[in-house]
């Protein structure tokens, strides 16, 4: 009786299966159950591992920036609101006494300090057919940020014949902005005779990292000239940089005694490659050409002379 009992009850829950599985929504004595969501498709999600990974700190996944673009560096002056508070707003904070004994401190030991240079820029040898010459172009100067005093002389000969030209500045130099200078003093000529000018140039550095020196001279006969260079040092290395450098003459008239004509009389183009032993000392090799143009190149063959010509440069650079 017991086992008979026991099958029956067996019986009855092995049929509840399926019954349980039937759908109601067709019984009109049933509520209709709410919507289920549609399942979730867990496939594309990686299952978590069953067991602890063998390093307690696993590495992190690279973060993609390929998305990011980098934002412009600001090229607009700073806003009007930047200029609207007070000119020393530590004053506020310390005091205005003290602030102004601590600028005045700071402005006599660093604002008034001197210091000083002398540059020799170019010092060569040109090996040219039927033509080897030899060429200095230096400057020194002291003083400050602001003002300083700057001398500069240039010239060149022959090997085993007279000095060519050779000239000496003097002048004031005055910063008028973080990249140029302001320059006006005396030139005098030695050679090839003696002559005396009144000088007002500019001194700096331009766009794209060119050093630029200017001037217009004006002689105690009433001569006008000017004169532009320009160089750039292109770095291959840290100790290998090649200077293009170029240089123009201008005459605003007709200088017989000297062989100049009105107009533009000369062009000095080089490419240099120098090797710094030390950056205070640097020998170089490079070529030049020199050409006398206009009416000074027609003066030139008159008298005879190639108003043109290429060269072989070896020479020094230093400073101290």
């Amino acid at each position: 009786m017991i086992r008979r009992a026991a099958s029956l009850a067996l019986g009855l829950a092995l049929c509840g299966q399926p019954l349980a599985a039937q759908d109601h929504s067709d019984h009109s004595g049933h509520e209709t159950p709410p919507a289920q969501a549609e399942p979730t498709d867990h496939s594309q999600h990686q299952a978590p591992p069953t067991t602890a990974p063998a390093d307690p700190a696993p590495a992190q996944p690279a973060m993609d920036h390929s998305a990011h673009a980098m934002e412009p560096a600001p090229s607009a002056p700073p806003p009007p609101a930047a200029f609207e508070g007070p000119r020393h707003a530590a004053d506020a904070i310390f005091g205005e006494r003290a602030m102004a004994e601590a600028r005045a401190q700071n402005h006599a030991t660093h604002g008034e300090m001197k210091t000083g240079m002398v540059l020799i820029e170019r010092l060569e040898a040109r090996v040219a057919e039927g033509h080897d010459a030899y060429l200095w172009d230096l400057q020194g100067w002291y003083g400050g940020d602001i003002d300083r005093l700057v001398v500069k002389s240039e010239g060149e000969g022959a090997f085993g014949g007279p000095l060519g030209d050779a000239e000496v500045q003097a002048l004031w130099s005055h910063a008028i902005g973080p990249y140029f200078d302001l320059q006006g003093g005396l030139r005098l000529d030695i050679e090839p005779e003696l002559r005396s000018h009144l000088v007002l140039g500019v001194q700096g550095l331009a766009p794209y990292m060119w050093h630029v020196d200017g001037a217009v001279f004006v002689s105690d006969r009433g001569d006008f000239t000017a004169r532009i260079e320009g160089e750039h040092d292109w770095k291959l290395t840290q100790r290998l940089i090649l200077q293009p450098r170029a240089e123009f003459e201008l005459a605003a008239q007709d200088i017989p005694e000297r062989g100049i004509g009105a107009g533009l009389t000369k062009l000095e183009a080089g490419l240099r490659l120098r090797y710094e032993i030390r950056r205070e000392l640097a020998p170089y090799v490079g070529v030049g050409y020199e050409a006398k143009l206009g009416q000074t190149a027609d003066l030139a063959r008159a008298a005879g002379e190639d108003p043109d010509g290429l060269a072989l440069l070896i020479g020094l650079r230093a400073w101290f």
